[in-house]
């Protein structure tokens, strides 16, 4: 696995995928393809369940299907769009060009005509993903972890119980770090640059006390939350979900 392939799986692992369409076969397919690429995939036959899923949880990209019993995919699309809900790829076998200018004038990020290759889904997924990072006003940057909540807009750390956790700027810097980069091995030199900017020392084991501080801050101490890896740096273990 290439360093470019590890670093799209570590970015998958933080994002969750609603596939809705109401062929099961299609369904199937794309949730098993999607999982291999390191996503946490569910599935919906139809637009009220689609609902259920959303309202049961975080969801980072709805694979939409606009031809389905009952409501149809470019209705609901303008809904969530309205909702500033997920992100919108349409998935469908309406492939003229008035249909795909229907569905990004409904607020669709993409639209991909049927049949089209898991190849090609997946790379617009990741595209769409991408887009919607970089497009999220700043006020949303905000994210949960064990029931902790970090704002980096209002640089705030609140407890599962909702109180305000005091860091100072260097350990606030390491912590965003790591909740923008889960489950992946940071080394020192990349949290005394997020921690200082580029022109920090090196060699400066002061990140060593920041991560200490950190760790009975959030009262989780030795390897708990965030996990030392030996020779290489250290690891955020928690499942983090973008808010």
């Amino acid at each position: 696995m290439t360093a470019s392939d590890r670093d799209q799986r570590e970015e998958a692992a933080t994002a969750r995928l609603l596939i809705v369409d109401d062929d099961a076969s299609i369904r199937q397919l794309l949730a098993r393809s999607l999982s291999d690429q390191g996503y946490r995939v569910d599935t919906a036959a139809d637009v009220p369940a689609m609902e259920a899923a959303l309202a049961a949880g975080t969801v980072d990209l709805v694979v939409l299907d606009i031809m389905m019993p009952g409501e149809d995919g470019l209705s609901a699309c303008r809904r969530l769009a309205r909702q500033d809900g997920p992100a919108i790829v349409f998935l469908s076998a309406l492939g003229e060009e008035g249909d795909r200018i229907a569905g990004l004038d409904s607020g669709a990020i993409h639209y991909l005509p049927k049949p089209c290759s898991a190849r090609e889904i997946a790379a617009t997924v990741q595209a769409a993903l991408r887009h919607r990072h970089l497009a999220a006003p700043v006020g949303r940057r905000a994210f949960t972890f064990d029931g902790w909540t970090i704002d980096l807009s209002a640089h705030e750390l609140r407890d599962p119980e909702g109180v305000l956790i005091d860091l100072t700027d260097g350990e606030f810097a390491v912590l965003r770090a790591f909740v923008e980069r889960p489950r992946r091995v940071l080394a020192r030199e990349a949290l005394l640059e997020a921690a200082r900017g580029p022109d920090s020392d090196s060699f400066d084991r002061a990140i060593d006390v920041q991560v200490s501080r950190l760790r009975r801050k959030l009262r989780a101490p030795g390897n708990e939350v965030i996990r030392t890896v030996r020779n290489e740096g250290y690891l955020f273990v928690p499942r983090v979900e973008r808010l």
